[in-house]
């Protein structure tokens, strides 16, 4: 205790910070990369006006709050007021649309990956570059924006993520990490840079609209893991905390995605290695020894913080229709006068799954809050499906709403691993889907046939990863790279408890997974038809 006290006092420490889809995290490390402290803030975006937005009022109330519970939290753990940090990261959720005038202020509220209004320009852009730019992108949105004549366009000056508008506010510096900036146009493996060649492309398609900036003058600069992003401005800390006590001058590392720091936090940035995280959203990314052989819609071609190239499966939708289900079932006790522990509900039903069939029963559901690009959903709508065949059970049921979490994620997996033939040694899960043990660990390993670990610090997830990387930049040797730094540095000899995929429960999978897909028009007949 004493050893951390003096650790807090001396500025050694490292925090990092994680702008997530339903909660913003902080973590604070010590020198040996142990969490010992931490504050969170709960938010949920909103559609306004046909967008997934969050407000500039919830974004930075958000942040103060979750770095205001982790000063509270370091003061009663240890006694001693947060005033000097070592070093600073920033993450959030990746692509999504913020663009700024001049005067650096907001132009249209921000557009989160969410978004599924992106479509012509993405299928225009993939035609053009002859690679897969998802609706999600940064560059998406801008270039559907312009199609749509929208007024604000000849105004801009900067476009960024959240993460590297966070770090832009608090440091002056317009950058972003290579992985964060790689879900906004397309990286050059070579350079690891931007594109040259799609940036010129892109700035000769839209030539004809005589815009006052060509796209390279709007981005941000491009970082790799370790180098440094700049220092917290004394109005940076007085906005990060309210207190007043947060002092000026800390080096921050370059801001990055949650895809990024998903890899740091599961040890997962070398070839062969991948990790799945699953939430609100879920997204697989699996570090590649050599560039895909086709050009495929479901499969995102992004980097890691240190710029290796990296196939991403990503689905909009995961848990969320899912734990709307457990808050049902909550509800329920509730009417009968029980006092229900969420965590002991989560557990209790996530088990119940495993008794029942490894097919569901003939059960179907798709949790489609939104829209799902992988399976050509526009506009989503939560549906469960069964037949008077179908074995209608609490267990299938719970099972068939685990197994669709996971559907569209498979389908842009099988065509990694079925049809590009990628090679994986290790898969790292970590997410809400895995906290209670050995469930959705086992579910991932039968959906891709492949062994899943999940470490105990995977918990932690994100902010947890952003401040490794922090670390990195911080503490690494001459000539270090990152992957050396977290195997050796990091994770050493843990390499988290491993399931093996079920020969049962692969066949089951697959059977739901080609129901799945064959019931996909009864989901967009929802869309269709429900309002």
């Amino acid at each position: 205790m004493t050893s951390i006290k003096e650790t807090i006092e001396n500025g050694r420490t490292v925090l990092g910070i994680e702008l997530g889809s339903t909660r913003i995290k902080a973590v604070l490390v010590d020198e040996s990369h142990k969490p010992i402290a931490s504050g969170d803030y709960e938010w949920e975006n909103r559609l306004e006006n046909g967008f997934w937005t969050y407000s500039l009022e919830d974004i930075w109330t958000g942040l103060r709050r979750s770095y205001l519970n982790l000063a509270a939290d370091v003061l009663e753990k240890y006694g001693v007021q947060l005033k000097k940090i070592g070093a600073i990261g920033f993450s959030a959720m990746m692509h999504g649309y913020m663009a700024f005038d001049k005067g650096g202020q907001l132009l249209v509220p921000f557009r989160t990956w969410r978004n599924s209004t992106t479509g012509q320009a993405a299928e225009t852009l993939t035609e053009l570059f002859s690679y897969n730019i998802p609706q999600r992108w940064s560059i998406a949105h801008l270039y559907q924006a312009i199609l749509n004549g929208e007024e604000h366009v000849k105004d801009i000056t900067y476009i960024t993520t959240l993460a590297g508008y966070i770090h832009w506010k608090l440091t002056g510096s317009k950058v972003i990490g290579i992985g964060d900036a790689s879900g906004m146009f397309p990286i050059d493996p070579e350079t690891k840079n931007y594109h040259p060649v799609m940036m010129r492309q892109f700035n000769e398609l839209i030539a004809d609209k005589n815009y006052p900036w060509q796209l390279q003058d709007i981005l941000p600069e491009v970082l790799l893991a370790g180098e440094n992003a700049g220092t917290l401005t004394e109005e940076g800390a007085a906005i990060l905390d309210e207190s007043g006590l947060l002092e000026a001058g800390i080096p921050l590392c370059g801001p990055e995605g949650d895809a990024g720091t998903g890899m740091a936090a599961t040890n997962s940035v070398a070839q062969r290695t991948g990790n799945v995280s699953a939430g609100t959203s879920v997204f697989a990314m699996v570090v590649l020894e050599r560039e895909l052989k086709k050009v495929y819609p479901e499969i995102d071609m992004v980097t890691t913080p240190d710029g290796s190239l990296v196939g991403m499966v990503h689905a909009n939708n995961c848990t969320s229709d899912l734990n709307a289900w457990v808050g049902l079932f909550k509800e329920f006790a509730e009417s009968f006068g029980m006092d229900v522990d969420m965590n002991k509900l989560f557990g209790t039903l996530y088990n119940k799954a495993m008794e029942g069939d490894t097919d569901c029963g003939g059960l179907l559901s798709y949790g489609y809050l939104s829209g799902e690009n992988i399976t050509g959903i526009d506009d989503g709508r939560p549906l469960f499906v069964r037949s008077p065949k179908s074995r209608f059970n609490l267990a299938n049921f719970m099972r068939s709403h685990l197994y669709t979490s996971l559907g569209a994620l498979k389908i842009g997996m099988d065509i990694l691993l079925k049809e590009e033939n990628v090679a994986i040694d290790t898969i790292f899960g970590h997410g809400g889907l895995f906290k209670t043990k050995g469930v959705g660990q086992q579910i991932l390993a039968d959906a891709i046939n492949t062994p899943v670990s999940v470490m105990e610090t995977a918990g932690e997830g994100g902010p947890w990863g952003m401040a490794l990387l922090a670390s990195y930049m911080l503490y690494k040797e001459e000539g270090e790279s990152l992957q050396d730094y977290l195997a050796n540095k990091v994770f050493g000899e843990n390499k988290g408890s491993e399931l093996k995929p079920s020969e049962e429960g692969v066949d089951g999978f697959e059977v739901f997974i080609n129901r799945y897909k064959q019931g996909i028009a009864i989901e967009q007949a929802a869309s269709d038809y429900l309002i």
